[in-house]
């Protein structure tokens, strides 16, 4: 009985010295590219915004700019956000779960590192870190923020989806869609844009949808990367913004979903809200 007591607790105890070295190897890590991406960002060639430099953008872009944020703003240098919200693997499942996320974003090298803890049945959590860095998009899930799953980096499908991701949620950023940031607008309507930007090789668009007070209220894509039985596909990707709110002078929008068009219906697969900003700005 001694024994079997004494072979119990050594499993316990590596068992939880496991989890512990796991998780700190991952916060470690995690802090080291955070840290490299801050140290390694570029810096701007202009730090304010001209208003003067808006009368040849699309009507409603103009509009947008004008409406979220004020002449001489400053240049956001990079920009830390906690979220929380509900979200699903695929379009194609029914399961949603809970979320709270941590992300970093630095404008200047169109970087981003997204770190969600998803909460499941009995006490179990993974941990998805989502990232494109230096024009590498990555994804790696752990259990309990410790043990590696899945890990998952460089396709084109990951690279291309990630930038994609990334200029729809600039909206959170909103100095990132100025042309002087790199990105180029061509009119479409007098309430909608295309929005196209280019990293290391990569170019995508997004088309983006304004209302009449020059809220950005809507992205779609007809062609963004889902991963669909294993398999990574192409189809329509839609997002809607909502609930703006001033921010360090700024107007963003609080709430966000995204989802693929399956058959025709969209099907959301992330909802989310924005707890809190925190912004560094260009001197």
């Amino acid at each position: 009985m001694d024994r079997w007591f004494l072979i119990i607790s050594g499993i316990a105890i590596l068992s939880v010295l496991a989890l512990f070295l796991g998780q700190a190897y991952q916060r470690t890590r995690l802090k080291k590219l955070e840290i490299s991406l801050i140290r390694n960002t570029p810096q701007s060639q202009t730090n304010t915004i001209d208003f003067a430099s808006f009368s040849e953008l699309p009507l409603p872009v103009s509009r947008y700019f004008k409406h979220v944020l004020v002449d001489g703003q400053r240049l956001i240098k990079s920009v830390r956000m906690r979220q929380s919200g509900i979200l699903r693997a695929s379009p194609m499942k029914n399961n949603w779960s809970a979320f709270t996320a941590s992300q970093l974003v630095v404008p200047s090298s169109n970087s981003f590192i997204w770190d969600a803890k998803i909460a499941m049945p009995l006490s179990i959590h993974f941990q998805v870190i989502d990232s494109y860095v230096s024009g590498i998009g990555s994804g790696q899930v752990s259990l309990f923020s410790a043990f590696p799953l899945v890990s998952e980096s460089g396709s084109i499908a990951l690279n291309s989806g990630a930038l994609h991701r990334y200029l729809a949620e600039s909206v959170w950023f909103p100095t990132n869609l100025l042309p002087q940031s790199g990105v180029q607008w061509s009119p479409l309507s007098d309430h909608s844009a295309i929005a196209t930007i280019t990293d290391k090789g990569i170019t995508v668009s997004l088309e983006f949808r304004f209302n009449g007070t020059g809220e950005v209220t809507g992205i779609y894509s007809p062609g963004r990367f889902s991963k669909i039985d294993g398999e990574y596909i192409q189809l329509p990707w839609e997002g809607h913004f909502s609930d703006y709110q001033q921010q360090a002078g700024m107007l963003i929008p609080m709430y966000g979903e995204v989802g693929w068009y399956i058959h025709g219906a969209l099907q959301l697969v992330w909802k989310g809200k924005l707890l809190d900003v925190d912004y560094d700005l260009e001197e």
